[in-house]
């Protein structure tokens, strides 16, 4: 546990490093980092891998790997630490015997295979490690195989795996035991952890992906982390699956294998959605300060902003920040009805999500009403601009819940084959007709909005007139 005397707490991995960065040490120190504690490493071993192999390992000395431990201990202190990747028996017993030198919580990561299929730990070194560092772990945190490798007994499901949970502590006096569901089937992954005699599960929706490197040594990471900073141990195991959740979400398709998970979304989505809110607040300025003109532009199912934080990240419509409420006309201005918040526009989001599929670098866009002034003022400002029909819309489009929108903006990039500014919507029965004006920011958009409000003010004028 952290010290007073510390600005952050410090947490140490004692693994492997993956030239791939994928996972062992560099996971390790990237999930320390996202969780606010400073990481150290002593490394065990180090490795030539990618995603989808592992070309050769080179073993540190046993004596080196403990001299790593030592005067990092000496100088800094150690307030949790785990061990991943550690590749023979010599060095398992070299990490036991330093490691009874010390208190801190110990979380072990039984590395025992790569996720291509490459063995990390040899056969010779699995009895070392049941017996002289289990003892002295504070958690051990094996996958389904691992698990059956430790305690004898099959795991196919949550039930054999709480057995094998609980045979693992009796045998080994380890506190506590948390058998991962990533190996074993369902809709849901359902972790199993044994501690203090009473079982607990930690449940999460299954994620469809290939992107998995380096799952394990990011969850025991995890668990470490918080550990270091003070946290009971289910309520480490609680903050570290939520926290390998968001980085199995939010996994990186690099390589030809299976892509690495991404530990850092843990604080970089946050942080995202804090500066989009940020960003959106000055466009939203930006239009009141220019209300007598851009309230002309409001349509009958009024207005709204929506800003996706940066791609890869923006996923979903809740990784798009609008305005709760929209923005509506009174008179001559124009009403913002809350402040910038994720996921607060449905409508906007699909529109905007669907545009960054095709061109991710477009961030922003607005609704707005659809009349012929619009689309003359458009064209004089010599925007570009495209349009989709919803009568050509296919029914099994159509029948599909919230379909038609992102149908509707793909046709329209597609026949404009390169970004445009703005997107005419013809509408339908029962739907106003309507356009989306779209940019790489929020204040370009707004920029946009504005002169078209303006040049449509100069068009009604000369009607008038």
């Amino acid at each position: 546990m952290q010290s007073r005397d510390k600005p952050l707490p410090v947490a140490m991995t004692i693994a492997g490093i993956d030239s791939g960065g994928g996972a062992g040490a560099v996971a390790d120190l990237k999930t320390f980092a996202a969780v606010g504690v400073h990481g150290t490493l002593a490394v065990t071993s180090v490795t030539a891998q990618n995603t989808h192999e592992v070309a050769g390992i080179y073993d540190v000395t046993p004596d080196m790997v403990r001299l790593q431990i030592r005067v990092v201990y000496d100088d800094m202190g150690i307030d949790a630490a785990k061990t991943g990747m550690l590749s023979n028996k010599e060095i398992v017993s070299a990490v036991a015997a330093e490691l009874k030198s010390y208190d801190f919580p110990l979380v072990v990561d039984p590395v025992m295979v790569a996720k291509s299929g490459a063995r990390l730990l040899r056969e010779d070194a699995i009895e070392t490690l049941i017996k002289e560092l289990l003892p002295r772990a504070t958690v051990v945190t094996p996958n389904a195989p691992e698990a059956e490798r430790l305690s004898g007994l099959k795991v196919m499901d949550t039930e054999s795996a709480r057995r094998a949970a609980k045979a693992i502590a009796d045998a080994t006096g380890v506190r506590a035991v948390i058998v991962k569901g990533g190996h074993i089937g369902g809709p849901e992954s359902v972790d199993i952890l044994y501690y203090d005699g009473n079982f607990r599960e930690y449940r999460a929706p299954r994620i469809e992906t290939k992107d998995t490197h380096g799952t394990g040594d990011t969850f025991s990471a995890a668990i470490a982390a918080y550990l270091a900073k003070g946290l009971s141990i289910p309520d480490a195991v609680v903050k570290a699956k939520e926290l390998v959740t968001t980085a199995i979400v939010y996994g990186l398709n690099l390589g030809k294998g299976a892509g690495p998970v991404n530990p850092t979304a843990w604080v970089y989505v946050p942080a995202q959605k804090y500066l989009t809110i940020e960003e959106l607040r000055g466009a939203l300025s930006a239009l009141k300060e220019n209300e007598r003109y851009v309230s002309r532009l409001v349509p009958e199912i009024a207005i709204n902003f929506g800003v996706a934080i940066e791609p890869p990240y923006a996923r979903s419509v809740d990784d798009v920040v609008a305005v709760p409420g929209r923005i509506t006309r009174y008179k001559d201005t124009i009403v913002i009805h809350g402040d910038p918040t994720p996921g607060a526009s449905s409508h906007v989001a699909r529109a905007l999500l669907a545009y960054m599929r095709l061109y991710p670098e477009y961030r922003a866009a607005v609704n707005i009403a659809l009349n012929e002034h619009i689309e003359k003022a458009v064209e004089l400002l010599g925007l570009r601009s495209s349009s989709y029909d919803r009568r050509e819309e296919p029914k099994d489009v159509k029948e599909a819940e919230g379909g038609s929108l992102p149908w509707g903006i793909s046709s329209a990039l597609r026949r404009a084959g390169a970004p445009v500014d703005v997107i005419y919507d013809s509408g339908d029965f029962g739907k106003e007709p309507g356009a989306f004006v779209f940019g790489r920011n929020a204040m370009e958009v707004a920029e946009k909005v504005i002169a078209i409000a303006k040049k449509v003010a100069e068009l009604e004028g000369e009607r008038s007139g």
